[in-house]
C-alpha cells in the first residue's frame, strides 16, 4: 500500500457583504474542488498549504489552523491518500490559474458552491467550514 499526503485550503473572501469561496477546476479531469497539492520534504502542513494556493491559484492567504479536516480516499490501486484542508482568508482577490494544471479559477458565493463543487466530500468540508468562516469573520 503507498501512502501520499496532500495539503490545501478552502480560500474564502468578504467580497460586497457576501461570502466568497475560491474554487479550481483541474484542467485534467475537469472536475471543481479547492486547491491543493503535495508535501515536499520539510514543509509544515500549513507552509503546503499556502504554497500551493498561491501556486495554483496567484491567491495569497493567512491560514487558520483551527480548522484542520482529513479527507482520505483511495485515488488508485492500493494508494491511500490523506488530503489536510484549513481555512484560508485571501489576503489579494485576483486570482491567475496555473497554466499547466489549472483551467479556471472563481470566486463563487458560499451558498452557490454546493451546485459546482464536483465531489461531496468537498461539499462536506464547506458544511464544517461555513459556521467558523460566520462566526470567526
Amino acid at each position: 500500500m503507498q501512502y501520499e499526503k496532500s495539503c490545501g485550503a478552502i480560500v474564502f473572501r468578504k467580497y460586497h457583504g457576501n461570502t466568497e469561496l475560491l474554487l479550481i477546476k483541474h484542467a485534467n479531469g475537469g472536475y471543481w474542488s479547492f486547491p491543493k497539492g503535495h508535501v515536499e520534504p520539510g514543509e509544515t502542513e500549513v507552509e503546503t498549504a499556502k504554497r500551493e494556493v498561491l501556486e495554483e491559484t496567484g491567491i495569497d492567504i493567512m491560514v487558520d489552523t483551527s480548522f484542520r479536516e482529513v479527507v482520505s480516499y483511495s485515488p488508485k490501486k492500493d494508494t491511500q491518500k490523506d488530503v489536510i484542508y484549513f481555512l484560508g482568508m485571501a489576503k489579494n482577490s485576483s486570482p491567475v490559474p496555473q497554466p499547466d494544471e489549472i483551467a479556471q479559477v472563481k470566486w463563487v458565493e458560499i451558498s452557490r458552491v454546493h451546485t459546482i463543487l464536483s465531489y461531496d466530500n468537498d461539499r462536506q468540508l464547506v458544511n464544517k467550514a461555513r459556521p467558523l468562516i460566520k462566526d470567526s469573520y
